[in-house]
């Protein structure tokens, strides 16, 4: 390969990276309704997803129940999953609100903090997640985007990436209105 070539293939491999932008928090000031995490979340909420490979497979779909309440300073969202294939997990989330739309959140899979922040009706979390895998565990990092719709319905797209590398993608679709009817 002449030395054009290779300076050429290097120009277009940035330009490249430099077309694949992320969202920014900051695109969604002044939209409505404000997404307002703790009033959202306050009480019953039901979400279903799926995680797909970075390829786009669909490798498991679940659902979850959250209940959401204040306990002292500190907003607890209890998570109760349940897979397709029957698998049941929990997560209890502790969420500080530290003002002008940020959060840290705690809980026992999550390595370090979660730091999240709400700008109009969109809500980033950045956090790394402890997962088992196979008869170990692995870590990993989400970049987690939630944009509030209404007054009930969140839609939630969150990259999982491991070491800077895209492993796959979490979506999810948040209700206040119970889809099985019941309360």
């Amino acid at each position: 390969m002449t030395r054009r070539f290779m300076v050429a293939m290097i120009v277009t491999f940035i330009l490249l990276l430099a077309g694949c932008s992320s969202m920014s928090l900051e695109q969604f000031r002044g939209t409505r309704p404000a997404f307002a995490l703790t009033d959202y979340f306050d009480g019953k909420t039901w979400g279903y997803g799926v995680f797909q490979s970075r390829g786009g497979e669909i490798k498991r779909q679940f659902r979850v129940e959250i209940d959401g309440y204040w306990e002292g300073e500190e907003f607890i969202l209890d998570e109760d999953f349940v897979y397709a294939d029957g698998e049941t997990d929990q997560r209890t989330w502790r969420i500080t609100p530290m003002g002008e739309g940020r959060y840290i959140g705690r809980a026992s899979d999550i390595i370090g903090t979660a730091k999240g922040r709400e700008v109009g009706q969109a809500l980033n979390w950045n956090y790394e997640l402890r997962l088992p895998y196979d008869d170990t565990t692995i870590d990993v990092t989400f970049d987690d985007w939630m944009v509030r719709q209404s007054e009930n319905v969140v839609i939630n797209r969150a990259t999982v990436t491991k070491f800077g590398i895209r492993v796959g993608e979490v979506t999810l679709f948040f209700t206040k209105s119970n889809p099985d009817g019941g309360s």
